[in-house]
């Protein structure tokens, strides 16, 4: 490799005393005398600095026996240089049968053969941006486990959900859920403090905005955490779950969380209409800015007992059949989903997750939204316990079902793992 003049005088005032046996590439040359830039016999002697950048740090320099034209006419005549020689065929295993290889047009393990290859081929990724990351608060101080949903607790709204927040934002998770547990004296027939203004929720989304203005904050917009009968909705005296009285309901308790600063809202009640609805609400508050997520095929699901723990929500009688969706129903799906998007939902979510995930895919293909997908409570927890139990790697188990989520069709995937599964993305071990 050829030698580069730095054309420069070393008498710079800024480098007096510049030692160059202190530094591997330089040393002054003093034979050469220049005036103006231009070479000279006369004159003041000025050095020059050689860098060379063949040089190594031994001292030793690299012999550079051929030029680039020198190797390629050598090549032309056919004196091409030795190579290392092709390595052997591995050996298969003594008893192997000896067979004549199948004539196959297309082996798709090509594309598999190799680490690189299969990353160069991977169709589906996942990174901390996917992930919405559900948080239960609560008024108190102190930061409550839950036991039925290992690692995950109530937070203290004004401290622990604040450092929870930090540590998520830090490893790439931008989004949040709040889920609050409201103190029975406030809970009532209708809810009311649902759309209280300085209640739980308001108080934290200010709280948040304040410290991480660029946070993206989704709420719940359902009855049940309020209501002292623990449904979504309001409770005739025949157990009936009213409709339209709930969504006027709703509709003031999303002003309010957007009022509080909210980014999207999200009804995860199933009434009927809700949706146009609340975006109509919004809309006359000046809100047009909020976005809804709706929960559009939220099925009767077996799969929420330890959600229902953490909150303690569950209905105080019967169950909620009657207007979350029936388990064993597909096509169904699909009204929600067009009554929605009638209706002005800007993300489509299904609950839970990975049983669903053919609800996933056919909301996909069917709608230009963006799709969401709640890895719910039940799902979270079995695969804690299964690890407990020695009976699975967790951290792999985690990593695939939200890979299978996203390759069901799901943009955005709300996850209690998001703040592990982030870490592990990002090659973090705790």
């Amino acid at each position: 490799m050829a030698s580069t003049i730095v054309n420069a005088p070393c008498t710079v005032p800024s480098v007096k005393g510049f030692e160059t046996q202190n530094y591997v590439g330089l040393r002054p040359i003093s034979s050469l005398r220049f005036n103006s830039g231009r070479a000279s016999t006369s004159g003041r002697s000025r050095g020059l600095f050689v860098v060379r950048a063949c040089e190594r740090h031994d001292g030793h320099v690299k012999k550079i026996e051929m030029s680039i034209e020198e190797c390629e006419a050598a090549v032309v005549a056919g004196n091409a240089p030795e190579a290392p020689p092709v390595p052997p065929k591995p050996a298969a295993p003594v008893g192997t049968p000896v067979i004549k290889p199948y004539q196959l047009t297309r082996r798709p393990r090509r594309n598999r053969k190799s680490p690189a290859l299969r990353a160069s081929f991977q169709e589906t990724s996942i990174s901390p941006a996917n992930f919405v990351y559900p948080l239960f608060i609560h008024e108190g101080q102190e930061d409550t486990p839950i036991g039925a949903m290992p690692g995950c607790y109530r937070l203290g709204w004004r401290h622990g959900l604040v450092e929870e927040v930090a540590k998520a934002w830090d490893v790439g998770v931008n989004s949040i859920v709040l889920f609050p547990k409201v103190p029975d004296a406030l809970k009532s027939p209708t809810g009311d403090e649902a759309y209280n203004d300085n209640g739980l929720v308001p108080r934290t989304i200010r709280l948040l905005k304040d410290k991480f203005p660029d946070l993206v904050i989704y709420t719940d917009v359902a009855l049940d955490p309020y209501s002292s009968d623990g449904h979504d909705g309001i409770v005739r005296e025949d157990g009936v779950i009213m409709n339209d009285e709930t969504v006027h309901q709703l509709c003031k308790q999303a002003v309010s969380q957007a009022r509080a600063g909210a980014d999207v809202i999200s009804p995860s009640d199933m009434m009927d209409g809700r949706v146009g609805a609340i975006r109509a609400a919004l809309d006359s508050e000046g809100f047009h800015h909020v976005s809804i997520m709706s929960y559009t095929a939220k099925y009767a699901s077996s799969f929420y007992g330890p959600f229902r723990e953490a909150l303690d929500s569950n209905p105080r009688f019967g169950d909620k059949k009657t207007y979350q969706m029936n388990p064993a129903n597909y096509r169904e799906a699909l009204v929600e989903a067009h009554e929605d998007e009638a209706e002005g939902a800007d993300i489509l979510l299904v609950k839970p997750g990975l049983p669903y995930l053919d609800i996933i895919r056919l909301l996909r293909d069917q709608s230009p939204l963006p799709i969401a997908a709640y890895q719910v409570s039940g799902e979270y927890s079995m695969i804690k316990a299964g690890s407990v139990l020695k009976m699975i790697d967790e951290e792999r188990v985690m990593m695939e079902s939200l890979m299978c989520l996203r390759r069901a069709g799901a943009d955005i995937i709300l996850t209690y793992f998001a703040l592990q599964a982030a870490r592990a993305l990002c090659g973090e071990k705790r």
